[in-house]
């Protein structure tokens, strides 16, 4: 990690990282994943959550682009500077291993160019600069090389 780069959400990744994760959460009653980090099962209400990394790697199962700047708290670029991103719906693991469904950003804006069931893998990008001129990175799913996906 370079000193001028700092992450969005630091509590949610493993980032700096050289292969960041990102953080959530698992049920020692019943099993259940979730993201991000949270106190309290989603499924059954136990209070027996345990941190774990997620895979970084997963499947695309719904995507759209962000035509327009989000509302708050959004912090990113604006105006002129706002380009439109890729947002989708990924489930993070494979077969057995598959533990949850993670929205983020895509590296990929042009909704056209994705496929259902795309093999994706978890990245860091920038999203906007400080005040200070601090670079400011916050995750994204990107699809992965044929090649390295045969590997």
């Amino acid at each position: 990690m370079s000193s001028t780069q700092r992450a969005l959400a630091p509590e949610i990744s493993t980032w700096p990282d050289d292969d960041p994760r990102l953080i959530g959460s698992t049920c020692g009653a019943c099993g259940a994943t979730t993201f991000p980090v949270q106190q309290r099962c989603p499924r059954c209400s136990a209070a027996d959550m345990s941190q774990t990394l997620l895979p970084r790697r997963g499947t695309l199962v719904a995507w759209t682009t962000q035509g327009f700047p989000p509302g708050a708290p959004y912090k990113g670029p604006t105006g002129k500077d706002f380009v439109p991103f890729g947002v989708g719906l990924v489930q993070l693991g494979e077969g057995a291993d598959a533990v949850v469904r993670v929205e983020g950003r895509l590296t990929e804006n042009d909704p056209a160019k994705l496929q259902f069931g795309e093999r994706l893998e978890l990245t860091m990008i920038p999203f906007t600069t400080d005040e200070d001129g601090t670079e400011v990175v916050t995750f994204a799913f990107q699809p992965i090389d044929d090649k390295e996906a045969q590997a």
